[in-house]
């Protein structure tokens, strides 16, 4: 039932709200009552665990996110497989990726149905893992970072750049970041903000205990390799909820993503400007 942008034809749309949010609940029957009024299909997920992915797949046409970013990376996560666009209504902070305040929904999903409306795609992180003996296949759109289990130790890394050893760090662990991520975890380590528009994989140390302490920039071609090494284990932890355990020997690889986060814009978007209010940043 899948249609083309500013057709006339019934969308299946699917709703992703957190469960113990009454306003997500309260948006989320106005959205479903105005959409089923215009003869449109209307799914909801309200899973505490996140979205169901077997409910996001080639027959959906939009999935809408009420939330903050949280819950717009959760529903990205489920869409990104099958091309969804994903809408985000903001009901927390100021988001870098939510596109809409709750008083112009109706408003804003006129306008997606006519068609007027463009997509921002996002790079993601394809990430692979080899542990224990198993392989597991991940995609991140923020952040994929191994870090430690113990408090007071550190663990002991061996970075590669395309197949070739870098250097081996010592420290509370270490982020492999996506453009979108390098406002989230990274930004709190001081490494570096970048740009959507740019495609680019964000190497940052956490608390190294060594005098090379910088981030890396590296090309989205290349691929990124980190290997834990001896004697302590630690954890994978894929924006910050698939977490896998690591020993010694266990190896992750993270390079540029197959497919894009799509996210439905209807203004030019003001990275900027979030960035300004983010910060309390004035003009001096």
């Amino acid at each position: 039932m899948t249609t083309e942008p500013g057709s006339t034809k019934c969308w299946r749309i699917a709703l992703v709200m957190h469960p113990e949010r009454a306003l997500a609940r309260e948006v989320a029957t106005q959205v479903r009552t105005f959409l089923e009024r215009l003869g449109h299909e209307v799914l909801e997920d309200a899973s505490i665990d996140g979205p169901d992915p077997d409910l996001f797949n080639e027959s959906l046409d939009l999935a809408i996110a009420l939330g903050g970013d949280g819950t717009m990376l959760r529903t990205a996560h489920a869409c990104v497989p099958a091309s969804i666009p994903v809408l985000g209504v903001n009901l927390g902070a100021l988001g870098y990726l939510t596109e809409v305040e709750p008083t112009a929904v109706e408003g804003a999903l006129q306008r997606v149905l006519a068609g007027d409306y463009s997509i921002d795609e996002r790079m993601t992180l394809d990430v692979s893992v080899e542990a224990s003996g198993i392989h597991y296949d991940l995609v991140s759109l923020n952040d994929a970072g191994v870090l430690k289990t113990a408090p007071p130790h550190t663990i002991r890394l061996a970075l590669s750049i395309d197949g070739s050893p870098f250097l081996s760090y010592v420290a509370d662990g270490f982020l492999v970041s996506s453009p979108a991520g390098s406002t989230a975890y990274n930004l709190s380590l001081r490494g570096p903000i970048l740009s959507p528009k740019i495609q680019a994989i964000v190497l940052t140390p956490i608390a190294p205990h060594m005098l090379f302490d910088r981030s890396l920039v590296l090309s989205p071609d290349e691929e990124v390799g980190l290997e834990l090494l001896a004697d302590r284990p630690a954890v994978l932890v894929v924006d910050g909820r698939d977490t896998i355990s690591l020993q010694p020997g266990d190896t992750v690889k993270v390079r540029a993503g197959k497919r894009p986060a799509r996210f439905i814009t209807l203004e030019t978007a003001d990275f900027y400007g979030i960035l300004r209010a983010k910060f309390g940043l004035a003009d001096r």
